[in-house]
C-alpha cells in the first residue's frame, strides 16, 4: 500500500532500524556515569550529537537532543524570549507556521506578550520586506518555518536571516521540513527540527542554539543537555535518528540525486492533476517548494471522503481540509494563502518511492473525484435552482440559503444555481460554516465569477456573488 504522508512522518529508514538495534545492546546506560557502560553510552551520544551538527550546519556544543520536535519549538521560543525580556515582548512569525509556533504564541499573548502576525501570498510565503516593517526596537524574536509542512512553499530564510542580523533580532527557524534535504542556510539564532520528519524514530528533536544568542531554559533544569532539555536521554532513539541523518546527507552527495527525482515525480502531479480532474486547484508555490511534496484542492469534494476513498484504493494521503473529522474549520495555512480548502490532498513521498506508485496514484485518483462528487449530487450541467434559493421582492437578486450545511455544500448549491442568474445579477449565499468564507471566494476566483463580499446576517453570513460568466 503506497504511503505518501511523509510530511507527516517518514518510515523508519533501514540505516535509523539498523542503529536502534544495535544501540540497545550498547547504549542503554546513564551517559553521565564514569564507569564502562556509561563512557560507552556517552562515546555513543557524543557522535550522535557530532552527526546530528554537521547535518545542521553548527558545533555540536550548540546542539542538544528533546523529546519532539514540538518541544525543541516551544524551549527554543520560550527561552529566548525569557532571555530578551528586558528589551522588549514582541513576537514575530509568519501566518502559516506549525502549530507548534501558534500555541506558543498564543501562552505568549496570554503572559502580556504581543504578537505580530506576517501574511503570505497565494503561494504560501512571506516577503522579506514584510519582516523588515514588523521589527521594532521592541522585537524580541522572529520566527519562520523553512518550508512549509501544509503546501510545501519554502521561505526566504536567508534574507529574513540578514535583515534579523542587522536588527540585532534572533531568527528561530523550524526546519523540521527542509533538514533532511540539506542545512539551514543563513545566519539563523535558533533551529527546531525532528527526527521522524527524515525517517528517524518518533520521540527526538534538535535544538540548535548558536553562540552568542542570549538564551534562559524556563522550567525546572537538570544537568543534562546543558540544561535545555532535562530528563534521561533515550540514546537508543538519538542514535538512530543521528544514522539516518547522516545517512541520508551522504547518500544525497555520493549517491543518485533522490531530491531531483522525487521532484520530478511532484511535477508529474502538478501537471497531471488538473489535466485529470476537472475544477482542481494546484496550491503552493510551483519553483520554490520541498521536492517531495504536493498539495491540491478539488472543488465540490468532501476532503474526509475523498481521503477515505483514497484509503480504500490503497493511497495513505493526508488533507488540509476543512471537511475532515478532526475539524470544522479550514487549515489555517490555507485559510493565510486565500486558496480553496475543500477537498484538498497533500501528498508527499517518502524517499524511494516507486515511479509505478505514482503512475498508480494518477490512474485512481480521477474516479476517486468523481465517486465523491455523485455522492453530493455536484452536477454535470446547470439544473433548476435547489430548495432554499429564493428571489427577494426587492429585486436585490437570488438568496440561497444553506445555514446548518457544511463544507462543501455551500459551494455545491452556489454552484447549482449560478447557471439560472441573468450576468451582472447577484446571489447572496447564507452560510454559518467558517469554510464558506475562504471557499466561496475561491471558488469565484476559479469560475470566473465576481466575489462581492460578505456581511453579518441572523444565524451566519451573507456572501454576495456576481454572475459576470
Amino acid at each position: 500500500m503506497p504511503y505518501f504522508d511523509a510530511a507527516s512522518s517518514a518510515p523508519l529508514h533501514p540505516v535509523a532500524r539498523e542503529a536502534l538495534l544495535a544501540s540497545l545492546d550498547e547504549g542503554w546506560a546513564d551517559p553521565a556515569r564514569l564507569y564502562r557502560e556509561g563512557r560507552r553510552a556517552r562515546l555513543l551520544l557524543d557522535a550522535a550529537r557530532e552527526a546530528a551538527a554537521e547535518a545542521v550546519g553548527c558545533r555540536p556544543d550548540e546542539l542538544v537532543f528533546t523529546p519532539s520536535g514540538t518541544q525543541a519549538v516551544h524551549s527554543g521560543l520560550f527561552a529566548v524570549l525569557a532571555a530578551r525580556r528586558r528589551v522588549g515582548r514582541q513576537l514575530v512569525h509568519s501566518a502559516v507556521e506549525h502549530s507548534s509556533v501558534l500555541h506558543a504564541a498564543e501562552v505568549h499573548e496570554a503572559a502580556g506578550g504581543t504578537l505580530t502576525e506576517i501574511p503570505v501570498d497565494r503561494t504560501g510565503r512571506v516577503a522579506a520586506g514584510d519582516v523588515a516593517t514588523a521589527l521594532r526596537p521592541d522585537t524580541a524574536l522572529v520566527c519562520l518555518q523553512s518550508a512549509n509542512h501544509e503546501v510545501g512553499t519554502e521561505q526566504p530564510v536567508e534574507e529574513v536571516a540578514e535583515l534579523c542580523q542587522e536588527a540585532g533580532v534572533p531568527l528561530l527557524v523550524d526546519a523540521a521540513q527542509t533538514l533532511p534535504w540539506g542545512p539551514v542556510p543563513g545566519a539563523w539564532s535558533v533551529t527546531a527540527a525532528s527526527a521522524h520528519k527524515w525517517g528517524g524514530p518518533p520521540g527526538v528533536g534538535l535544538l540548535a542554539v548558536r553562540k552568542g544568542t542570549r538564551f534562559s531554559p524556563q522550567g525546572p533544569k537538570d544537568e543534562r543537555e546543558s540544561g535545555r532539555s532535562p530528563g534521561f536521554q533515550n540514546l537508543p532513539a538519538i542514535v538512530a535518528a543521528a544514522a539516518s541523518l547522516r545517512a541520508l546527507r551522504a547518500t544525497a552527495e555520493t549517491g543518485p540525486d533522490e531530491a531531483a527525482r522525487l521532484r520530478g515525480l511532484v511535477d508529474r502531479i502538478r501537471g497531471r492533476v488538473p489535466e485529470l480532474v476537472p475544477d482542481v486547484e494546484v496550491v503552493g508555490a510551483p519553483v520554490h517548494r520541498l521536492p517531495h511534496l504536493v498539495t491540491f484542492s478539488c472543488l465540490y469534494v468532501d476532503g474526509e471522503a475523498l481521503l477515505h476513498e483514497l484509503d480504500r484504493l490503497g493511497f495513505s494521503v493526508s488533507s488540509g481540509s476543512s471537511c475532515t473529522s478532526s475539524t470544522l474549520t479550514p487549515s489555517h495555512v490555507l485559510r493565510a494563502m486565500g486558496v480553496l480548502s475543500e477537498g484538498n490532498v497533500r501528498v508527499s513521498l517518502p524517499y524511494g518511492t516507486p515511479e509505478a506508485d505514482v503512475d498508480r496514484f494518477l490512474e485512481v485518483l480521477p474516479e476517486a473525484v468523481r465517486s465523491v462528487r455523485d455522492r453530493l449530487g455536484v452536477p454535470t450541467a446547470a439544473p433548476e435552482a435547489p430548495a432554499g434559493a429564493r428571489t427577494p421582492e426587492d429585486g436585490s437578486g437570488l438568496v440561497l440559503d444553506t445555514l446548518g450545511k457544511r463544507c462543501p455544500i455551500p459551494v455545491i448549491e452556489l454552484a447549482k444555481v449560478i447557471g439560472e442568474v441573468p450576468l451582472g445579477d447577484t446571489v447572496t449565499v447564507l452560510s454559518d460554516d467558517e469554510a464558506a468564507r475562504q471557499d466561496i471566494p475561491a471558488w469565484c476566483t476559479m469560475r470566473d465569477q465576481e466575489y462581492v463580499g460578505e456581511h453579518p446576517t441572523t444565524g451566519g453570513t451573507a456572501y454576495v456573488v456576481r454572475r459576470r460568466a
